[in-house]
């Protein structure tokens, strides 16, 4: 994973619970890397893991809450530090659209070694958008999240709703957003 998403998940954590919890977060989650990350670097997702596992000991949050929380969070911060990725985007399904072949697209030009998940697209009617996520990584809620920022941001009137499918690796979900 890249770094910026553990500068911001560190930056969550200090917003929310303060400077002591990151350090103790930082301290009892017994990294590789001792927590330090830079914007460019890559990291084991693992330490994420252990992040939000650890956090979700110290703070009582379930993992999986802590994970779509950080999603939302992520989702306004990249927003503020890509926003080109939204120009010309007039509403949330437009956006969604552009994940798999533009923004990822980019995403891998910036950072060639990248490991991304995948979204599959389905439209069964105009008011419908289903998106089949695949990843090598557990973090289809972190991805829940990403979405629920999206939905927020463009403040379109969104359900969203979820079906996890079992896989030996990582995750796979249908995310269906109904207009």
């Amino acid at each position: 994973m890249k770094g910026i998403v553990f500068i911001q998940f560190t930056n969550m954590v200090n917003e929310v619970w303060g400077e002591d919890m990151v350090e103790d977060l930082i301290e009892q989650a017994n990294l590789e890397s001792e927590g330090v990350y830079t914007g460019v670097g890559t990291y084991c997702f693992r330490e994420m893991v252990s992040l939000i596992n650890v956090l979700s000991k110290i703070s009582g949050t379930p993992p999986t809450d802590l994970q779509k929380t950080f999603g939302e969070y992520l989702f306004k911060q990249l927003s503020l530090k890509y926003p080109l990725f939204l120009e010309g985007k007039k509403d949330l399904f437009s956006f969604l659209a552009a994940i798999e072949n533009t923004i990822h697209v980019e995403v891998k030009k910036l950072y060639p070694e990248a490991e991304l998940p995948s979204f599959e697209y389905a439209h069964p009617a105009d008011n419908v958008l289903e998106m089949t996520y695949r990843s090598q990584r557990p973090f289809a809620d972190l991805a829940e999240g990403l979405l629920r920022g999206a939905v927020a941001h463009f403040g379109e009137e969104i359900a969203l709703s979820r079906q996890d499918f079992p896989v030996d690796k990582g995750s796979k979900a249908l995310f269906r957003l109904t207009k």
